[in-house]
């Protein structure tokens, strides 16, 4: 979340008679994140958050809009998104797209204990189980195309060692076939900042606007990387098994998810190294905008080609 599109008090008055939810009382940018324009907004009627999407179309936007009504209409803990009077979420500011969803109580940690990654576990095989029955479908955009592409135009602009780096592990992933795993709706960015908590018990997972449909192993291996990593890159052996034992209980991963797990963590790890890389070399314009270090992934994609645990 960031922003890069100012919103004024009078322009956000204008867009929230739309709503019912009576006067502004306050708003604020949110400085996180890397793709969308973010505030948060109160009002006589509660707490929410505006997004005003920068690189996403209009088209594309009920796929997740849709996910997060599916998901939250069956107790899932995610933002529900706000319908406006002429009915409908999805609307327009400052000449983007736009939609209010739902502030959610807690706060994201840092340090997640070992009940707090088996409540991640345990809500992403929630999750998996649960948007099986969404009908949206919405390609990976930062797939295995996406990663071979944004390589080719970083390789030119960095260092040899992370040239090296890139283009072995690009010749390694030829041999992971994501698309012959079991597949369906993925969060896709399931990292710590995108989890509340209310001191250990989970209390929201936030920003779907990654999620596609593609391997659910991947969207494993996503998460252990971010909530079970180390600084040095290893994972940390207690957060993971607390992790991947929670997932296991609400979904069991089959033999081929097992034989392709190191390499699909090795993918995951690949794909926010290469985003990372990429936003460094090739910064955007806005105010508040947040540029996340692309060298802990570069470190965790490394130990994991070292080799990693079986996920048994």
């Amino acid at each position: 979340m960031s922003v890069f599109t100012p919103v004024s008090h009078a322009e956000l008055h204008e867009f929230l008679r739309a709503y019912d939810l009576g006067e502004l009382l306050g708003f604020q940018g949110i400085g996180e994140g890397v793709e969308n324009t973010n505030y948060f907004v109160d009002t006589a009627e509660g707490r929410w958050v505006l997004t005003l999407f920068e690189r996403l179309e209009r088209s594309e936007l009920p796929f997740y809009l849709g996910l997060m009504e599916h998901l939250a209409q069956r107790g899932f803990p995610c933002p529900l998104p706000v319908q406006r009077r002429a009915g409908g979420v999805l609307a327009e500011l400052k000449g983007k797209p736009a939609a209010l969803v739902q502030r959610l109580h807690g706060e994201s940690v840092l340090f997640p204990t070992l009940a707090q990654c088996e409540a991640v576990g345990r809500v992403l095989g929630e999750l998996h189980v649960l948007a099986a029955s969404y009908r949206g479908r919405s390609a990976n955009p930062r797939g295995a195309a996406w990663r071979r592409a944004t390589a080719q135009a970083l390789l030119p602009h960095v260092e040899p060692a992370a040239r090296a780096l890139i283009e072995e592990e690009l010749a390694a992933q030829a041999r992971l076939e994501l698309a012959a795993l079991p597949q369906g709706v993925i969060h896709a960015d399931l990292f710590k900042d995108n989890v509340l908590f209310v001191e250990e018990r989970l209390s929201g997972v936030i920003d779907f606007y990654y999620a596609c449909n593609d391997a659910l192993l991947y969207d494993l291996a996503v998460t252990v990387n971010d909530w079970c990593a180390e600084p040095d890159g290893r994972l940390n052996g207690a957060r993971a098994q607390a992790l991947i034992a929670a997932y296991r209980s609400r979904r069991e991963p089959d033999a081929g998810e097992t034989a392709a797990w190191p390499l699909t963590l090795r993918a995951a790890a690949l794909r926010f190294y290469l985003s990372r890389l990429y936003d460094w070399t090739f910064p955007r314009a806005g105010d508040l905008v947040h540029i996340k270090d692309p060298e802990p992934y570069r470190r965790i994609l490394e130990h994991h080609r070292r080799g990693v645990p079986p996920l048994a």
